[in-house]
């Protein structure tokens, strides 16, 4: 059974001006169980309508959808219990409380008895490396500390699909990373599915396999990310650090984006001309101490996808 199944689903909203708007225009997609995916697109594009229905918030215009063999808008009770949602500006720990407090409140709602819930709260304690968190009230947390709070909480009841969405909005660079890896070791341990919208590419590369981008209400991309990064990149960086001053860099398919005395960065575009043509001229012609080869930013190959022309 596949953990998230969707068919031709449309949302359409009335605005008060009566024009008729679709939010989420005929999408189709399916998730297999343990996947990482991310769920992407520019603001508007449709995304959180997308997981409001997966979650049975929100009923669609037409079409079906399955998100563990359940229809989300008619089976939410039995899917809340199966799936773990997690909102980056929106909190399911009490302020006042502390997490040990509100887990308690969460294990009553969710029916678990008094040793299943310590059992695991102490799992995800020591999985999350959280449990230190769990005594200290709420209000009292950073914000990293909270979330991690957060995703306890959200586990609580093992889901098998957890819905991540703007997970680090906030969060300081340490905290970012550290939330990464969480979410990874969290779906390599527990076969948990992880469906993760995002504005941070370095969450879409840490963290996803594969990655759908929607816009205008419509999928326009669905591949691993690496795939996409191998088939849409039409340049590669080169940083090159010289013995000598080299005075003017002059290949053909190579433009100087910013240097120093003895540092370049330089970028190549390989449908000019090859890496290893470009590696062997430098070394050719120049006196080269080091050279480390990149791909540009991840930012560059989406905002490449974003501009596909709306159908």
């Amino acid at each position: 059974m596949l953990a998230i199944e969707v068919d031709r689903l449309t949302k359409s909203f009335v605005l008060p001006s009566k024009r008729i708007v679709e939010a989420v225009r005929a999408i189709t997609l399916s998730v297999e169980q343990g996947e990482r995916l991310a769920y992407i697109g520019p603001n508007g594009a449709g995304k959180s309508t997308s997981i409001k229905i997966l979650t049975g918030i929100l009923h669609p215009t037409t079409g079906d959808a399955q998100v563990l063999g359940f229809v989300p808008w008619r089976q939410r009770k039995e899917l809340a219990r199966n799936i773990g949602v997690l909102f980056g500006q929106r909190s399911q720990l009490w302020f006042q409380l502390t997490p040990m407090q509100s887990y308690k409140l969460l294990g009553a709602i969710y029916g678990l008895s008094r040793e299943e819930l310590e059992r695991r709260i102490d799992e995800y304690g020591s999985l999350l490396e959280a449990a230190a968190l769990f005594d200290i009230p709420v209000r009292n947390l950073s914000l990293g500390q909270r979330m991690r709070c957060e995703l306890t909480a959200s586990l609580l009841h093992s889901p098998r699909v957890l819905f991540l969405d703007e997970p680090t909005i906030g969060l300081d660079l340490v905290a970012k990373q550290r939330f990464r890896e969480l979410i990874v070791r969290l779906n390599e341990h527990k076969g948990t599915t992880v469906f993760l919208t995002s504005h941070d590419v370095s969450d879409i590369e840490q963290v996803a396999k594969r990655v759908i981008v929607i816009n205008h209400g419509q999928i326009i991309y669905d591949d691993k990310v690496s795939v996409m990064k191998r088939s849409l990149l039409r340049t590669k960086l080169m940083e090159v650090r010289f013995d000598e001053p080299p005075g003017a860099i002059d290949i053909d398919g190579v433009q100087v984006l910013k240097s120093t005395d003895m540092g370049f960065k330089l970028s190549v575009d390989t449908e000019a001309r090859s890496i290893k043509h470009v590696l062997d001229e430098l070394l050719d012609r120049y006196s080269v101490g080091d050279i480390s080869v990149l791909d540009p930013p991840l930012e560059e190959v989406i905002s490449k996808i974003y501009e596909t022309p709306r159908r």
